[in-house]
């Protein structure tokens, strides 16, 4: 890898990964070449089966690849133990999900602040952290609502503040509208786009164009290699 690879924030080289399917295997990600810098903003497309979901789960720390680099600021993350994947996947990388993952019976401040009950920080500065990101998603008023008391983009906003409250290199989102109605699918991506404007690294993964478009650039996967990766057209705010 370059010195060049290495000092972005994220790096693949040749990345793979195979799956056992009943005696078949499967390669869903067949040597994948990525560099992404800091404070971008990438969406990464491709039909069912094209390797996105087996992407984003190995930049997110979620999986390790068969063969293959993986880079994360300078650090080559592929070759590190299961323990230390945890603590940097923790630290590194925000998810936001289709299905929010959101604790039911928990209010929204509990929600947000549970990534940092695993970074093992006090519970004063936990809440001071929670309150301050779900203040930045605009839910101020909302921090002792469960999820049960909230709508679809409230929800998903509680998760987006659940991403940031650690302070990520990379907010990972994973079909982030793809429970909500047009109209919350809009406002939620007007969020990603301010929270971009705010200098944040912002990964997305999605099947829908409409979604795709708010990203600076655009990967395409087919058949687990890149088809594809050019800078999407400038939308205007």
């Amino acid at each position: 890898m370059t010195e060049a690879q290495a000092q972005a924030m994220i790096a693949t080289l040749n990345l793979q990964r195979r799956y056992d399917m009943g005696g078949e295997v499967i390669h869903a990600l067949r040597g994948v070449d990525i560099k992404i810098e800091r404070g971008e903003y990438v969406a990464i497309m491709g039909p069912s089966g094209s390797g996105k979901s087996t992407l984003m789960n190995l930049i997110g720390l979620l999986d390790t690849p068969d063969e293959g680099e993986y880079w994360l600021n300078g650090k080559l993350v592929s070759e590190l133990s299961d323990r230390e994947l945890a603590r940097i996947r923790n630290k590194e990388v925000g998810f936001v999900f289709q299905t929010f993952n959101l604790l039911p019976r928990a209010n929204a401040l509990h929600n947000v602040e549970t990534p940092l009950i695993y970074g093992g920080i006090r519970r004063q500065e936990r809440l001071r952290r929670a309150e301050a990101a779900l203040e930045r998603v605009g839910l101020g008023d909302r921090m002792g609502h469960r999820p049960s008391e909230m709508s679809g983009g409230q929800r998903q906003r509680v998760a987006v503040a659940r991403a940031l409250v650690t302070d990520p290199s990379i907010l990972l989102a994973d079909e982030p509208t793809g429970n909500l109605d047009s109209v919350t699918s809009v406002d939620i991506m007007t969020l990603f786009d301010d929270l971009h404007a705010a200098g944040h690294t912002i990964i997305l993964v999605t099947h829908e164009p409409d979604v795709a478009a708010h990203a600076r650039r655009r990967i395409v996967l087919r058949d687990g290699s890149i088809e594809t990766d050019e800078p999407t057209v400038a939308r205007s705010h």
